[in-house]
């Protein structure tokens, strides 16, 4: 897991927001403001060029610098949420990078939005498919698995967690106002979770 390997990560996640940008300010307008594409597409838009025009030297610089772009970059709560989740990230990743020291490095980069955004499993919010995607890394870890296959588990526990919260109530943020009505809409940035594993596991085989 080179650093070539963490800067395809976010070209190709930028390239899956920008072509799922409308389904997921679809699912922000049921339950949010309507945003939520627009907002991570224009933000990773700037993160690709950040990375591109400041060629980091090490994956840990990377996530760093994507983390950095996306809190200054992008509106709404989404960009605070996802640069710290790839800040911490960036303090914590060790070189070389492992698969162990990047199942590590990822659970403290949602231990940090958890806590940032005061939400847990259930609340409805992208936790919901970060925190299975975490725990599914740190079991392949366990378990001896390689690279490729441990992604794409990651990226399937991301899916089943973000296809969850449809039946849930909202407990955090925006949609949380909406009480009941939030039930029976997939909560967006659990499903934009989802497209950055799924970008990751692409890029990685």
């Amino acid at each position: 897991m080179d650093t070539d390997l963490f800067v395809a990560w976010f070209e190709e996640t930028a390239r899956l927001v920008r072509e799922e940008r409308d389904r997921l300010t679809r699912l922000d307008a049921a339950i949010g403001d309507a945003d939520h594409g627009t907002n991570l597409d224009r933000g990773l838009t700037e993160v690709c060029k950040a990375l591109a025009d400041s060629a980091p030297e090490s994956a840990a610089e990377v996530l760093t610098t994507a983390g950095t772009t996306l809190i200054r970059r992008v509106g709404g709560a989404s960009g605070p949420l996802y640069g710290s989740v790839f800040r911490q990230m960036g303090k914590a990743l060790l070189t070389p990078v492992t698969l162990a020291g990047f199942s590590a490095a990822f659970e403290a980069g949602v231990v940090a939005v958890e806590r940032l955004g005061k939400a847990a499993l259930g609340d409805k919010t992208m936790v919901d498919a970060l925190a299975p995607a975490s725990r599914a890394l740190a079991l392949a870890v366990r378990d001896g698995v390689g690279v490729q296959e441990a992604l794409d588990q990651a990226a399937r526990a991301a899916a089943e967690g973000a296809k969850a919260t449809i039946p849930m109530q909202a407990r955090k943020g925006r949609a949380s106002y909406l009480g009941e009505r939030s039930i029976g809409h997939e909560d967006p940035g659990a499903a934009s979770a989802v497209l950055f594993m799924t970008a990751l596991a692409t890029v990685a085989g």
